[in-house]
């Protein structure tokens, strides 16, 4: 009879400890997604808080609200961007950067292009949405929520997971 060799492993013992590294992977994974997800929604919670506050910035420098904001509400679109970022110069004369904004990237919120910026989206690639007091009753009305704000900013999130993901600058 030969003696075993003690410094090697068995197969059994391979495949056992191949187990729980797999085993303590699957318990990882779940965590490192809520991680992402709690990160991006902050993310989104920052941009929304940003535009709103922009929104009021301009509006206290020249008097009135931002083209591209309306009492119906709608997209973060091209007109709003421009003038808030100090693209053009038609509603932002000074060319006052009052929202910086960066490139959208899988996973990060931003703008599609940043010379000719069309929408903003949020890290999901929802683009996000504003309705402003522009009749200045100092009421809107944003989600079903009436609010007595200047500008709220929104995201519609799809999916599954949505009401996850949904943020808004009031909250």
């Amino acid at each position: 009879m030969t003696p075993r060799n003690p410094h090697g492993f068995t197969l059994i013992e391979l495949l056992v400890v191949i187990a729980i590294i797999g085993i303590l992977m699957s318990l990882l994974f779940p965590a490192v997604n809520g991680a992402i997800d709690a990160a991006k929604k902050a993310q989104a919670k920052n941009d929304v808080t940003q535009i709103a506050t922009a929104v009021i910035a301009y509006e206290t420098e020249y008097g009135k609200l931002p083209a591209g904001t309306t009492e119906a509400g709608g997209d973060v679109g091209s007109t709003l961007l421009s003038a808030l970022a100090g693209i053009t110069t038609n509603d932002n004369p000074r060319k006052i950067v009052f929202l910086e904004v960066n490139q959208s990237k899988k996973g990060k919120s931003g703008v599609d292009s940043l010379t000719a910026p069309t929408k903003f989206y949020d890290p999901w690639s929802n683009a996000y949405q504003i309705v402003a007091d522009t009749n200045y009753d100092n009421s809107i009305t944003a989600k079903g929520t009436s609010l007595r704000k200047k500008a709220a900013v929104y995201n519609l999130p799809t999916g599954t997971s949505s009401n996850r993901r949904a943020v808004t600058s009031w909250d």
